[in-house]
């Protein structure tokens, strides 16, 4: 990649109107980005991993033949302008029973499903229920499974097992593997004028979109800028010990990714009685190095990007992420792929 200069934040950036933004990912993580992005007034599709197999979405993945509903629900719930009540239905989850730990979203887009016979028209129809104009596009129609390969020779299957197994990845693989992307998909990513990526699980969030053929070229092709929304925090059993160039090197050396543009990195100070929880829970914060303009040659965007939860814990502030995203869209950076 050549020397370019550091990514500026104009936190205080004003609604980018009609402009477009792309964002992948899956899990619960790429939600604040996506409601920040659409209260800022841009045009906002989501690529979404349907690699999950566990809880609400591996029971009805696999007792009705159908792609995990339980990423797209999130991103559907971020992006709607419908009553919040129905964001809360969607969200609402069984604690006992039969029904126990499935999300009433969840068995209405199985409902949905079998109604119309194709989960895609089954998510059109929620968007239109939830008052979504933006779109929810699963990253592939094929009900793939991912599968890591360790160091050791070794194999782990299945999302839930590989986030839970806390061994060295040194590659991952779709099964079977997918048809070449959408072109759809192909469509959004060229006309897109900021792709970004999380944030959320490294492998088994992030790393699943770019492992569908094509992916990793349409966005190394793409003319807009392709930035990485760093994760907060470690995950325990998944990315234990890592620092942001290990983030970075994973998704060029697992990912395929030979682009990246930038690099959005939360610098907000943190109390160390904030960082001891992270440690009690196995998990480390992740922080960017003093003074550093850049990690493993991509040019970082250092912002205050994060809130406090009710029970002390960090998590991505929608309106400001968001903000740095535009301000890295009004910073106009050179890209490779333009």
């Amino acid at each position: 990649m050549p020397d370019e200069p550091p990514l500026s934040s104009s936190g205080g950036a004003s609604p980018a109107t009609n402009r477009k933004v792309v964002v992948l990912g899956g899990g619960t993580g790429i939600s604040a980005a996506l409601e920040g992005i659409k209260e800022s007034g841009s045009e906002v599709t989501a690529i979404v991993t349907v690699a999950d197999d566990g809880g609400s979405s591996g029971r009805l993945r696999k007792d009705y033949h159908m792609l995990p509903p339980g990423d797209i629900r999130n991103c559907l719930v971020a992006l709607s302008d419908g009553d919040p009540l129905l964001g809360e239905l969607f969200n609402y989850r069984f604690e006992d029973s039969i029904l126990k730990g499935h999300s009433f979203g969840n068995l209405f887009l199985a409902v949905l499903t079998r109604l119309t016979g194709d989960f895609r028209a089954a998510v059109d129809r929620a968007r239109g229920l939830l008052g979504v104009t933006n779109r929810v596009i699963p990253s592939t129609s094929t009900r793939v499974v991912l599968v890591a390969r360790h160091p050791d020779g070794t194999r782990s299957t299945g999302e839930q097992c590989i986030s839970r197994g806390g061994k060295p990845i040194s590659g991952m693989e779709l099964k079977p593997q997918p048809p070449s992307i959408s072109d759809e998909i192909k469509g959004v990513i060229a006309e897109a004028d900021l792709l970004v990526l999380g944030p959320g699980s490294l492998f088994t969030s992030l790393v699943p979109n770019l492992l569908v053929p094509g992916m990793p070229e349409a966005l190394a092709e793409a003319r807009a800028p392709v930035v990485l929304v760093a994760n907060l925090a470690t995950q325990p059993g998944e990315t234990d010990g890592f620092l942001l160039g290990d983030h970075v090197r994973a998704i060029r050396d697992v990912g395929g990714l030979t682009r990246l543009d930038g690099l959005i990195v939360n610098v907000t100070p943190v109390s160390d009685e904030v960082r001891e929880r992270y440690h009690e829970s196995g998990a480390n914060l992740i922080a960017l190095d003093d003074g550093a303009a850049s990690v493993e040659g991509i040019p970082v965007v250092g912002a205050d990007l994060v809130r406090l939860t009710e029970d002390g814990f960090l998590r991505h502030d929608a309106t400001r992420l968001a903000a740095t995203l535009h301000g890295v869209l009004e910073a106009g950076v050179e890209t490779e792929g333009g």
